[in-house]
């Protein structure tokens, strides 16, 4: 039996955010449905790279739901909407802010059909505050945050991360609020809007910037290859490419003194005598490094690092990650067959429950896929389906 196995939720979201949020809540056994507008569905679905005309970015991040399309526009459909939220523990959407009011499926709507609903709502800015009417996307958010602005090099253009770290950010945002507002309804009945706006959610990660900060009114610059406050704890050149290196603390810094670099001189040198120290030469720290490391391939160093218990890694490309035999081991790359694009592989499970672990039970699911099968268990007879259907009602 896994966890959420008993929990029911209704996904209205699409593209990125929400549906990570739902297949995470999925991968936990919930049963998610996904409803889909009745033109093109969830827009990712018309995101390339395609196999066989099938959107594999819409692949990656759908598994383990059903999709039905219900054109919330209409009337029929939206009570078919209704007495879906009826019966379910969770509703996941991500319009723009006032949007699902227009549609009559806004969580006062919902709340008075099912008043225990946990209704998450994921939108650019929440559902409040000045900018509440503005849509929003992960690279607005990582603009406004300042998040770009401590990206990259000092004095160079400002840089996104290389993934949308905001959108899944809202995404896991909203799974643990989900988790936490399920937990308070158990305890006391209650159901509750969550509000989650993208451009927030990531805020919370800036500990060290806030230190510095609200601590000094420092301003956090980029800092290219290098940590904000530790060192060395950065790339550093060997003959063959670039490794990370770790030694965020004295004792590691020590260790790799004595047993990586064989340089005890360096601990006593006035310039690297503490963290804050070698921050304050970090320039001068990493140029002696690399002069010393120029000497020695990557493998030398990351298996003296690893002898010496020092972090240390490669960087790797996303292949090279994705072939790691320690992500394999540990199943962080699963295979899945998809109906359409046939045998496909997919990031596996961060979490791993010594007695409940997550599980690919099904793909991805294809457009509409699951229209009858649903409309079946509310009772709609095949002739009634065939007329929304023909009618523009359902997909």
């Amino acid at each position: 039996m896994l966890p959420l196995q008993n929990v029911k939720v209704l996904d209205i979201s699409q593209i990125m955010a929400g549906p990570y949020c739902t297949m995470v809540l999925a991968d936990m056994g919930a049963n998610v449905t996904k409803v889909e507008k009745i033109q093109g569905g969830d827009d990712s679905r018309q995101m390339g790279p395609y196999v066989n005309d099938e959107s594999t970015c819409f692949s990656q991040i759908n598994r383990n739901k059903k999709s039905i399309s219900l054109n919330l526009k209409d009337d029929r459909a939206r009570e078919i909407f209704y007495r879906l939220a009826k019966d379910a523990d969770v509703i996941v959407e991500n319009y723009r802010t006032g949007v699902t009011k227009s549609l009559q499926i806004d969580y006062d709507t919902i709340k008075a059909i099912n008043p225990g609903i946990i209704y998450c709502s994921i939108s650019g800015y929440g559902q409040t505050g000045p900018y509440s009417h503005r849509g929003g996307f992960d690279l607005v958010a990582q603009g406004m945050t300042g998040l770009m602005s401590m990206t990259g090099e000092k004095g160079r253009r400002p840089l996104k991360t290389g993934i949308a770290v905001y959108d899944i950010g809202a995404g896991i945002t909203a799974v643990y609020s989900i988790l936490a507002a399920y937990i308070h309804r158990m305890n006391t009945g209650e159901g509750q809007h969550i509000d989650i706006a993208i451009t927030e959610c990531g805020l919370p990660w800036f500990a060290w910037e806030a230190a510095a900060y609200f601590g000094e009114g420092t301003l956090p610059e980029p800092t290219g290859w290098r940590h904000r406050v530790s060192a060395p704890y950065q790339a550093v050149k060997a003959s063959d490419g670039y490794i990370m290196l770790g030694c965020a603390n004295q004792r590691t810094w020590e260790r790799f003194c004595q047993d990586v670099l064989e340089r005890e001189d360096l601990m006593t040198d006035p310039r690297f005598l503490t963290n804050f120290d070698r921050g304050q030469h970090v320039e001068e720290l990493e140029a002696l490094l690399e002069a010393i490391m120029v000497n020695g391939e990557m493998n030398h160093w990351l298996e003296l690092c690893d002898k010496a218990g020092v972090p240390a890694g490669p960087i790797n490309n996303f292949a090279q990650a994705m072939q790691d035999e320690h992500y394999l081991a540990r199943g962080m790359v699963q295979e899945m067959d998809h109906p359409v694009i046939g045998k496909m592989k997919t990031i596996g499970f961060p979490s791993k429950f010594s007695r409940t672990p997550s599980q690919i039970r099904s793909p991805a699911p294809l457009f509409g896929q699951h229209t009858d099968e649903v409309l079946d268990t509310l009772g709609f007879s095949p002739e009634q389906r065939q007329t929304l259907r023909a009618e523009g009602c359902i997909k």
